[in-house]
């Protein structure tokens, strides 16, 4: 090795990043292709000759190595949330109402940003370099497609030190996007499919998505795939303060980023952002299918929270979508994987904006109702983006059109339908119904539930695709040898499931009730009836008076906990249950008194060393209660770093503030 040969290939990789940052990033190049190919030419050379200089981050090395077998599961740093969809003006007026009730504030900036339409992407750098990337997944867990990411060019396998400055240097930090097909590659991907006598793509996302999901980098390269950043972290925290500050940064670093974005100073601004992109959005060579609306405030996403699938702080607006006329042949009711019914019409096949659509989802009873729809009406449908086809309104109505009712047994299982007052789902309320017994088996399994770890989706899928589980009972009937037998399981993974599915017998009887997937139950509410009733056996058996009395049930819950247990099959899945030996009794009620008995708590800002949820345990096992939001009812506001308007307001009531130190102070008092 040769010192030369050394500063030369150093050279050569600076020049080669510059200029496929210019390329793929900036769309604005220095140098011609020919003259780019030369310099990758020679690098590749050099390190030819000098195998001991060749690093895994050299432009050279992204596409390399053998094919995958499978891609490895990753869990993320952070949960990736999908975004609540909004379509209409009203409905973004609400969403910037709440934003501004719960931030109790007068105004809020926003920041609009085009709504790509590919495939969330995670990336994490390590000193610097591209270290894994992870598709979105459950939003919990992901794949590690980091072979295929850096096939993608405008994805940096390395960011200058220079640039990490401005983030503090930090040794490890993650940036999240969307990966995209452009038209262009979409269509000339399509003809080469075509040629080959190979189906193609339904649009430039399925291409994305299924690009993806391949397993040799090479395939993935010839796809010519895109991405754009949208999202930072530094030691799992928003750096900067404001995401506009973030997207400027996030372009200073390196990565793309989409340049069609603007900080809007009022919900007025935003309208205006929203507004001048829907007639521009066919100029772009990508598909969007509305504008992303986020808080620029990124110190109020903490206090805002989420939902359990979506952040409160951003939402997505949809542009009308594309429509077309047909014929409804048929009605039925499908069953979700909640046990929700929802009637879907079959229609006569018709392309909507490129896509044959065979089907749309009507919603609901009351929306029949509302569009008089019936079997043989000629309908408009609409679609918009990767949305289920709906039907709009009825543009001919049949002579001899048929009403749809809605069955009173389910479609799937055969199980009693109901529907509670005041709503308009129907549901199978069935825990065991095939339509939903894989979701049911996951919620069943989950951490915060049974907390059977090595229980996924492809498990899932198995043991009900052979048959093998017909309700949630039946994981504790499953074998050493069922197990094994099992695609990429083995001994030893069998071994472990069979462990931790033993060890979940001894689950405390509120995680049961918990995962048992009662409606509107969750983890509080389980721990408040287990308190109250001592017993799975005195719950199931509690009028809906006795259930009132609970703490924060109210009617619906009531309901919902009566319509669970009325149901022949669910007492069978509780009966196999107790028969495996889980925990129908409360071993030891949880103290009605404490150190913080009776006392309210609200939590605002980041606390230096106590993440929220471990906050929550310490003050609930002292007897006292976390809520969201201040009021004169509170006692006690913890205040750690960057707190938001709850602080104002508790100091406008007079409520107690606390720092960490001053907590733990009255936890040990």
């Amino acid at each position: 090795m040769s010192k030369s040969a050394e500063r030369e290939i150093t050279k050569l990789r600076d020049q080669i990043r510059h200029h496929e940052y210019r390329y793929y990033v900036l769309n604005d190049p220095e140098i011609s292709d020919y003259e780019f190919d030369q310099l990758v030419h020679r690098l590749q050379e050099l390190e030819r000759a000098n195998p001991e200089l060749l690093t895994p981050d050299s432009p050279t090395q992204r596409v390399g190595g053998q094919p995958a077998e499978e891609f490895p599961k990753v869990r993320h740093s952070a949960p990736m949330l999908s975004l609540d969809n909004t379509y209409s003006v009203d409905e973004l007026r609400e969403f910037d109402r709440r934003v501004r009730d719960l931030a109790g504030r007068e105004k809020v900036e926003y920041v609009g940003e085009l709504k790509l339409d590919g495939l969330s992407m995670a990336l994490t750098y390590e000193n610097g370099v591209l270290a894994r990337g992870v598709t979105r997944g459950d939003g919990t867990t992901g794949e590690d497609v980091t072979s295929n990411v850096r096939t993608i060019r405008s994805v940096p396998l390395r960011i200058d030190a220079k640039k990490l400055e401005v983030i503090g240097s930090p040794r490890v930090f993650e940036v999240r996007g969307e990966v995209i097909m452009t038209r262009p590659a979409f269509e000339n991907l399509n003809a080469q499919r075509e040629a080959a006598g190979e189906p193609k793509f339904a649009n430039p996302r399925n291409a994305a998505a299924g690009s993806m999901r391949q397993l040799d980098p090479r395939i993935v390269a010839e796809r010519r795939l895109d991405i754009f950043l949208y999202y930072l972290t530094v030691n799992g925290r928003v750096p900067l303060g404001e995401h506009a500050k973030v997207l400027d940064t996030l372009s200073k670093m390196g990565f793309k980023v989409n340049p069609h974005r603007r900080l809007c100073r009022s919900f007025d601004g935003l309208m205006e952002f929203i507004q001048e992109w829907e007639p521009k959005r066919e100029s772009l060579d990508y598909e969007i299918d509305g504008i992303v609306v986020k808080v620029n405030d990124a110190r109020l996403w903490e206090e805002l929270g989420t939902t359990a699938k979506s952040p409160r702080w951003a939402v997505a607006f949809k542009y009308p979508a594309t429509q077309a006329t047909t014929k409804v042949v048929d009605i039925r009711a499908q069953v979700g994987r909640t046990g929700t019914l929802t009637p879907v019409a079959d229609l006569e096949p018709v392309d909507v904006g490129g896509v044959t659509v065979s089907h749309a989802t009507l919603h609901n009873m009351d929306e029949i109702e509302r569009l008089g729809v019936k079997i043989g009406d000629t309908v408009l449908i609409q679609r918009a983006g990767e949305v289920i086809p709906q039907v709009v309104k009825v543009m001919k109505q049949a002579p001899d059109g048929r009403e749809f009712r809605m069955p009173k047994k389910c479609p799937v299982c055969g199980g009693d339908v109901h529907r509670s007052e005041g709503e308009v789902a129907y549901r199978c309320v069935n825990a065991a119904c095939p339509a939903r017994l894989k979701e049911s088996l996951l919620y069943f399994a989950g951490r915060r539930a049974m907390n059977i770890d090595g229980l996924g989706d492809k498990l899932v899928d198995q043991l009900v695709g052979k048959g093998l589980v017909h309700d949630a009972a039946d994981l504790y009937s499953l074998t050493h040898e069922q197990l094994a037998d099992l695609e990429r399981m083995g001994d030893k993974s069998a071994q472990n499931l069979v462990e931790e599915i033993e060890n979940s017998k001894k689950a405390e009887l509120a995680r049961l009730i918990f995962a048992l997937g009662i409606r509107f139950v969750g983890e509080r509410t389980g721990q408040l009836l287990a308190d109250h009733f001592g017993s799975l056996d005195k719950l199931a058996k509690a009028t809906e008076e006795e259930l009132l009395q609970v703490e924060e049930v109210g009617p619906r819950v009531a309901e919902a906990i009566l319509e669970f247990f009325r149901e022949k099959r669910n007492l069978a899945v509780i009966a196999k249950l107790r028969k495996a030996g889980l925990q129908f009794e409360q071993k030891k009620a949880r103290k009605a008194e404490g150190k913080l008995a009776g006392k309210q708590f609200v939590l605002t800002g980041t606390l230096p060393t106590y993440s929220r949820d471990e906050a929550t345990r310490l003050i609930e096992e002292a007897g006292g209660r976390v809520v969201g939001s201040v009021s004169k009812k509170t006692d006690y506001v913890v205040v750690g770093a960057d707190p938001g308007s709850k602080l104002d307001k508790a100091h406008s009531l007079g409520v107690k503030t606390l720092d960490e130190a001053e907590l733990l102070e009255l936890l040990a008092g």
